[in-house]
């Protein structure tokens, strides 16, 4: 039902520059789906206990968190995320 284009993480701003335009013109020529640019991350695994000496930290963008709530912000862009909610249910 949609359609989803990676672009390069460096390149991201510049297509939210012409995002309305290119998605207008996209969606016209793919009938009617929708066309959303995502922004492609890198997701490092969490550092183990183990694993000897780090040269270098990991850095917060890198986390699993922080790429979902960043793929999370490209998928509503132009839009802004005001509020979230946590649900959780006993089993």
């Amino acid at each position: 039902k949609a359609i989803v284009i990676f672009v390069p993480y460096p390149q991201l701003k510049a297509f939210h520059m012409i995002q309305s335009r290119l998605v207008r013109e996209l969606e016209k020529k793919f009938s009617g789906k929708h066309v959303v640019f995502i922004a492609q991350r890198r997701i490092l695994k969490k550092p183990s206990k183990t694993g000897g000496n780090l040269k270098q930290k990991r850095p917060m963008s890198r986390t699993l968190t922080a790429v979902h709530e960043a793929i999370l912000d490209d998928l509503v862009y132009p839009a802004e995320i005001v509020g979230k909610r946590i649900r959780t249910r006993l089993d």
